[in-house]
């Protein structure tokens, strides 16, 4: 079998058949698959850490430079990190299985699993440059840094700002749908890589999405 992007996409189960008959493949695809979802994200983090930069600038010189930087590099760690943490997750619950196969074949899985999520980060990273302009950024002023009320008054502020709401409110459901077109992908992986039952490997991948999902969902309703 010739394996392409579009199988991991629409044909998950036979392309990881066929690339766990595979003794000698490495990670280099899944390792770029997530570096590209890392440069996607870090230019989701400089649009919306653009706004807490313009939101400080006027509290203290040079400070909105930092805070943008930080934003952009967390925003492109944040995906290796995500990457790494959800194949210990996942690793973890199917060792409850009595799963065999090794860490390096779940990584594998998890990073080719995730090239839903990097198509999603584009489309996220499109709407967030239809919205971020229209939203109304308060300013912090050194006096405010000593005040925690009037921080978080501001704060809140810029968190409920209209267009701001509605930007959460739809990148917050794109996230949610390429995660579970991610989870469908994990599932057949998963059931290769560690050798488990479909059943196994839905609960392995179907536990920490399911809890991740309501998590999202409480903090969209807290905000």
């Amino acid at each position: 079998m010739t394996r392409s992007f579009s199988d991991i996409l629409l044909r998950p189960g036979a392309f990881f058949a066929d690339l766990m008959g595979q003794k000698d493949e490495s990670l280099k695809w899944p390792l770029l698959i997530v570096l590209a979802g890392g440069i996607v994200a870090a230019g989701y983090g400089y649009l919306i850490g653009g706004l807490t930069a313009q939101m400080m600038a006027g509290a203290y010189p040079g400070i909105d430079v930092i805070i943008l930087l930080s934003t952009i590099i967390g925003a492109a760690l944040g995906v290796f990190i995500f990457w790494l943490v959800w194949t210990a997750v996942v690793f973890a619950l199917s060792m409850a299985f009595k799963g065999e196969g090794s860490v390096k074949s779940t990584l594998q899985v998890v990073g080719y699993g995730y090239l839903p999520q990097v198509i999603g980060s584009v489309v996220t990273l499109i709407v967030a440059y239809e919205y971020v302009p229209k939203i109304v950024v308060p300013q912090v002023t050194s006096a405010m840094l000593q005040d925690p009320v009037a921080m978080q008054a501001v704060t809140k502020a810029l968190l409920l700002d209209p267009a701001m709401l509605e930007l959460t409110q739809i990148t917050s459901l794109i996230a949610i749908v390429f995660l579970l077109w991610s989870a469908n992908i994990w599932i057949f992986g998963i059931q290769q890589a560690r050798k488990l039952s479909p059943r196994d490997a839905a609960l392995c991948v179907g536990i920490p999405v399911v809890a991740y999902i309501i998590y999202m969902i409480y903090n969209l309703g807290v905000s």
